[in-house]
């Protein structure tokens, strides 16, 4: 892939129909605004996920904590907020009904994920499953047409002006913004490149200051909103595995020797230092979790480097992937908070006698230099010259 450069795909022009997903937030607003000054016709369309199933969750002040997460007992009123924009705009607005696909999709795998000694990211799943899908789907079967969906995401549309791979094949990809302090490509890098072909970033060359800028001068109400959170803060996470009991287990060190007790794997992930709730004289943090013992192994933190790893599950770019017996060079993330570092791309063979299970092709991301950390269930993300090339879940990382 040396070499390739890419082409920005166009915004929406005047007299295009755009769908906008809105969240009621400053980002979504603003990107509906943005189009219409354009000269685009704009349909808004929001996704209705809580189900209220989870009790709310108060403070001492009584007010609910959750009440700016994406999921959460705040949704009808920003779905409100939403209608009223809207209307104040000319624009048509729907809201498609995606809870039971989001419980099965997000919830559920969430929580599978935490029970099987992994950690998951909802927010990737949740783009690929339900903001890019099932609304996406809900929309088409109320017979809505559109050229373009937007949504208030910072990231671009590129297209390469050459094949990959040494194929004839130009997908549609992600490419970073503008504001990398902002950069959001991690949680999209499942969309398929036939889904992107008609999604378009209109913030992708706006910075988040200037954003906020825009709406206050354009009186927006969103402008004074706090920022949307993802639903995965303790309070909440409690209240998701509330529907059975947690299975108490050892907390061990690297040689076997019992440190503690721990509340319930699902409460653990790689890395993790705080509220482990043992005393060994020296710092510690999570090296692992062993769902089949239900055991979670603790080490100095110099013990949590890889210098690889293993991911499954992999998505390339309009499916077009790395020849048979060729090394990628390219950069990638292990996490969202992560710096992109550079690796080596490859296919990986499992030992006869490994007793992995992969969902298709695995793949061997092999470290520049040693990374920490490195938790299964989290998203291994490519880039190469700003642009993601691929990625995957990662299986396990290698010591």
């Amino acid at each position: 892939m040396n070499g390739i450069t890419y082409e920005a795909q166009n915004l929406p022009q005047a007299g295009d129909t755009v769908l906008v997903g809105m969240s009621g937030g400053v980002d979504s607003t603003l990107t509906a605004l943005l189009l219409k000054e354009r000269g685009c016709r704009v349909i808004g369309v929001t996704m209705s996920l809580w189900d209220g199933s989870i009790v709310e969750i108060k403070n001492e002040t009584n007010r609910t904590k959750i009440k700016e997460a994406c999921y959460g007992p705040g949704e009808e009123e920003n779905i409100e907020e939403c209608r009223k924009f809207c209307a104040a705009q000319g624009f048509d607005y729907y809201v498609v009904d995606a809870k039971e696909a989001y419980k099965a999709m997000v919830l559920e795998y969430f929580k599978k994920e935490y029970r099987s000694g992994r950690t998951p990211n909802p927010c990737i799943m949740c783009n690929r499953n339900i903001k890019f899908g099932a609304m996406l789907d809900g929309v088409a079967k109320m017979g809505v047409k559109f050229d373009y969906f937007c949504t208030g995401h910072y990231a671009k549309i590129v297209r390469p002006d050459t094949g990959l791979f040494g194929t004839d094949q130009r997908p549609f990809m992600i490419a970073g913004a503008t504001d990398v302090t902002k950069d959001q490509t991690y949680f999209l890098y499942r969309i398929p490149s036939s889904v992107l072909e008609k999604v378009r970033f209109p913030l992708a060359e706006i910075r988040k200051s200037e954003v906020f800028e825009l709406a206050r001068k354009a009186n927006l109400d969103a402008a004074n909103r706090e920022e949307s959170q993802d639903f995965v803060g303790e309070e909440y996470r409690d209240a998701l595995f509330a529907d059975k009991p947690s299975i108490p287990g050892d907390i061990i060190d690297l040689d076997g020797h019992v440190l503690g007790r721990h509340k319930g794997i699902e409460h653990y992930t790689i890395g993790q230092r705080k509220g482990l709730d043992v005393a060994v004289g020296y710092p510690v943090y999570v090296h692992s979790i062993d769902a089949k013992k239900n055991l979670v192994v603790l080490a100095k933190n110099e013990d949590l480097d890889s210098r690889a790893l293993v991911a499954d599950d992999f998505v390339w770019p309009g499916d077009v992937e790395p020849p048979e017996g060729t090394e990628v060079d390219a950069l990638v993330k292990i996490r969202l908070a992560s710096r992109p570092v550079p690796c080596k791309v490859s296919r990986y063979v499992p030992a006869a006698d490994e007793s992995a299970e992969y969902k298709g092709q695995p793949w061997l991301i092999t470290f520049e230099t040693p990374q920490r950390a490195v938790a299964p269930g989290q998203s291994a993300v490519l880039y190469k010259d700003g642009v993601i090339i691929g990625g995957g879940v990662i299986s396990r990382g290698i010591k």
